[in-house]
C-alpha cells in the first residue's frame, strides 16, 4: 500500500504546479492589460478613411495598428457600447500610420516608407492580410522616409504619395509601377491636394511653400511662399505648411502662417482666419471651411473669415478630419487626434458620442 502517499504526493505537486501556471497567467495578462493602458494613454491616431459602401470607418494610429469601426452599428438606434469599439483591429506597419485613403475595394494606408493595401471585403470579415506593398523610389538613402499624405487620382487611377524624401510620386494603381517623380521642396512634404478639372495636383511643405504640379507633364506650375506675405506670417510658429485644400480656384492653407484663403489665379491672400492655434487640418464643406489643429475644437469658417462656431472635441490636439459622404444614412463628420477616441458629429454640430479605439 506504500503506493498510495506517492499518488497523493504527485497529485499535490500536479495542483501546486497547475495553480502556479494559473497565476502566472493571471500576472501575465494583468501586466498586458497595464500595458496596453499605458498605450492607450499615449495613443494618436493620425489617419481615417471611409469604406466604399459608407458603413465602415478605418482609423490608423501611432503604434502601427489599423482598427475598422462600424458606423452603421454604432449610428444605429439599437447601438451600444461595444458598437463603438472596433469589429477588427490589427497590426498594419511598424511605425506611425500618417496616411489612408480608400479606392473602390481597398484600404491604402502609408507611414514608414511604404504603401500597404488591404481587401476590404477581406477587412470586414475580420481577415486581415496584406493585398499588395510597394516602396517608392527612394535612391540611395539609408534612412526610410515616412509617407505624411496619400491622394487618389481617380482620372487616372492614379496614386500620389509624398512625405520625408521632399518629393511627390506617382503609381499607377493597375500595374504598380512608379510613373513620376515631382522634385522641388527642399523640406519634409506634410499634405497633397488635387484640382482635379486643371490635372494639378499641390503640396504643402515645411519649406514654407505650397507648390503646384502639371500631373501631365509633371513641372512645377507655381510656387508660394505663403510666410512672406505679412498678413500670413506667424514668425513665431514658423513658416512650415501643415495642411491644405482647393476648391476650383480657391486654396485655403496653414500650419506656422495663419490659416489664409487664397485665390489662385492671381495668387492673392484674399481672407486670413483669425485663429491663433496652428491649423493641421482643412477641408471645404459646402459654403463653410472646417479646420481643426493645436486645440480641442473643430472651427466652422465663413469664406469671408468670420469663425461661425467652435465646436468642442476630445482630442487636444486633431490630426485628422473625415466626412462620409460614401452613405447618405450614415453621413458624419469624424475627428481624431491625440486621444484613442474618434470623435462622432452627426449634424456636424455637436458631438454625437465617440468610438474607443481599444
Amino acid at each position: 500500500m506504500s503506493y498510495l502517499p506517492r499518488i497523493i504526493y504527485g497529485a499535490f505537486l500536479h495542483k501546486n504546479s497547475c495553480i502556479l501556471l494559473l497565476e502566472a497567467g493571471v500576472e501575465t495578462a494583468y501586466k498586458m492589460d497595464i500595458q496596453r493602458s499605458l498605450e492607450l494613454l499615449h495613443m494618436t491616431i493620425y489617419s481615417q478613411s471611409i469604406s466604399p459602401c459608407g458603413k465602415y470607418l478605418a482609423a490608423g494610429n501611432n503604434y502601427g495598428e489599423i482598427a475598422i469601426f462600424s458606423l452603421s452599428a454604432a449610428l444605429s438606434s439599437e447601438a451600444k457600447e461595444e458598437s463603438k469599439k472596433p469589429v477588427v483591429s490589427f497590426a498594419a506597419h511598424d511605425g506611425p500610420i500618417y496616411a489612408m485613403v480608400s479606392t473602390d475595394r481597398q484600404l491604402l494606408s502609408a507611414g514608414n516608407g511604404e504603401v500597404k493595401a488591404w481587401n476590404w471585403s477581406e477587412i470586414v470579415k475580420k481577415g486581415c492580410k496584406e493585398a499588395w506593398s510597394k516602396r517608392p523610389p527612394y535612391g540611395s538613402s539609408l534612412e526610410v522616409p515616412e509617407i505624411n499624405s496619400l491622394q487618389l487620382n481617380l482620372k487616372d487611377n492614379s496614386l500620389l504619395m509624398a512625405g520625408g524624401d521632399c518629393s511627390i510620386h506617382m503609381m499607377d494603381l493597375e500595374s504598380g509601377a512608379f510613373t513620376h517623380e515631382f522634385q522641388g521642396h527642399t523640406d519634409y512634404i506634410h499634405c497633397l491636394a488635387l484640382r482635379e478639372q486643371l490635372r494639378e495636383c499641390l503640396s504643402g511643405s515645411e519649406d514654407g511653400t505650397v507648390r503646384l504640379w502639371d500631373l501631365r507633364t509633371g513641372s512645377q506650375v507655381q510656387s508660394i511662399e505663403v510666410h512672406k506675405h505679412e498678413e500670413c506670417n506667424r514668425p513665431q510658429n514658423g513658416k512650415w505648411i501643415r495642411c491644405l485644400a482647393t476648391d476650383s480656384d480657391w486654396m485655403v492653407c496653414g500650419g506656422g502662417p495663419a490659416l489664409t484663403l487664397w485665390h489662385l489665379r492671381s495668387v492673392t491672400p484674399t481672407t486670413v482666419f483669425p485663429l491663433p492655434q496652428c491649423q493641421q487640418q482643412v477641408m471645404f464643406y459646402q459654403d463653410l471651411i472646417l479646420s481643426a489643429g493645436h486645440s480641442p475644437t473643430i472651427n466652422h469658417l465663413q469664406i469671408s473669415g468670420e469663425v461661425k462656431a467652435q465646436i468642442p472635441c476630445i482630442p487636444r490636439c486633431v490630426h485628422s478630419l473625415s466626412i462620409n459622404e460614401q452613405s447618405p444614412e450614415h453621413k458624419v463628420l469624424t475627428a481624431a487626434g491625440s486621444s484613442h477616441c474618434i470623435d462622432v458629429f452627426t449634424n456636424f454640430g455637436y458631438r454625437a458620442f465617440s468610438l474607443v479605439f481599444t
